[in-house]
């Protein structure tokens, strides 16, 4: 977990959380405990469950049952306006009408902050997303950058020990909200503030957070470090949401060596095993293939034939989707000093059987996903 600069962070416990509307659960007995200071992120389709979840700890919902201690105290019932967390929004929110600087202020007017210490405070803030030059213009004088890091400055001139972000970047370019994450972690470590991100963008889930939370159909799936949840996801769903990946389905066997599937009339294996009556399917990421010609030496003890249905250059290297003969696609990255394959070409995949992870099938991951 990322070291902070100092410790003004609350903590953050969701307890068996329910949310209906009607017949519909939005929110399904969700707990997540959010260390003091933590940098987390919700990320999820679509309708899993994430905003809700954010517009409860933010007081904008209500719960239909369950506890929620912010700081150790439980906020159940206490007004939005109460909770002393701030709160960035994807499309701004700013007042037209006023400068960026009474903008920022407004927070510190609403709790009666002194002129000269209302002053320092907004020019700190500033500072901090580095607009302090900006402050006598109005927000239809800034583009949508400069206008999310006046928000951002807003949401935490009054110190708060909680700050949400919902979607925050979603408005704007590539570049321009890669930068903004790089800010955004930056100002993180040095506030020590506790942070709530949600997203449904896994590759800023993965650049921004300590820990990342996987939502699907108002439950979570699982909660761990990028790397963990890449390397080792515990179902489907997460290892298809986490990354590319390549999904082998096929007849299965198992026995004390290990699991055995078959696609089409090749036989791939893997030493792991599952427990219980569940259907296996193995998962590789794209990294753990290696794409030869027929003919080529092997490169790991799994070999499965296909030929280019899809060929990507990426600059840093190339992308390939590969049919194989179940009608399946497998995914590849190749370097830049790999040799280059053309769409239809017969190639043949390679791997070791300890690189594929081994999880239970569910078919309802690859609907929820489109």
């Amino acid at each position: 977990m990322t070291t902070k600069a100092s410790n003004r962070g609350a903590a953050i416990e969701i307890r068996s959380i329910t949310k209906t509307y009607g017949d519909f659960r939005a929110l399904d007995d969700v707990s997540l405990h959010v260390e003091p200071g933590e940098f987390m992120t919700l990320l999820g389709p679509s309708g899993s469950g994430k905003t809700t979840t954010l517009n409860v700890v933010a007081g904008f919902t209500d719960l239909t049952s369950g506890t929620l201690l912010v700081g150790g105290k439980n906020v159940v019932g206490v007004p939005a306006h109460k909770r002393n967390i701030g709160v960035v929004f994807q499309h701004y929110a700013l007042f037209p009408h006023m400068t960026v600087g009474r903008n920022v202020a407004y927070p510190l007017t609403l709790r009666g902050v002194g002129k000269a210490e209302r002053e320092a405070r907004v020019l700190r803030a500033l500072d901090m997303v580095k607009m302090r030059d900006f402050a006598h213009r109005y927000p239809s004088e800034l583009s949508g950058g400069q206008q999310q890091r006046v928000a951002l400055a807003r949401a935490i001139v009054f110190d708060p020990p909680v700050l949400l972000m919902d979607e925050p970047l979603g408005a704007l370019d590539k570049k321009l909200r890669e930068w903004l994450q790089l800010e955004i972690k930056r100002i993180h470590r040095e506030l020590g503030t506790t942070f709530i991100y949600v997203t449904h963008d896994q590759e800023e889930a993965l650049v921004l957070s300590d820990r990342i939370a996987v939502f699907n159909r108002g439950r979570i799936e699982q909660v761990g470090t990028g790397r963990e949840l890449y390397d080792e996801p515990s179902t489907l769903f997460v290892g298809r949401f986490i990354g590319d990946s390549t999904v082998l389905r096929g007849g299965a066997r198992s026995d004390g060596t290990g699991t055995a599937l078959k696609i089409a009339d090749e036989t791939v294996t893997t030493p792991r095993r599952l427990s219980g009556d569940v259907t296996p399917v193995m998962l590789l990421r794209p990294e753990k293939l290696s794409i030869r010609r027929p003919g080529q030496p092997a490169a790991g003890q799994n070999r499965l034939s296909g030929r280019i249905a899809e060929a990507i250059y990426l600059g840093s290297g190339s992308k390939y989707e590969v049919a194989l003969g179940d009608g399946s696609l497998a995914i590849v990255r190749s370097s830049l000093t790999d040799e280059s394959f053309k769409i239809g070409e017969q190639v043949d995949l390679w791997f070791d059987g300890a690189d594929a992870k081994l999880l239970a099938d569910d078919a309802s991951a690859e609907t929820t996903l489109t």
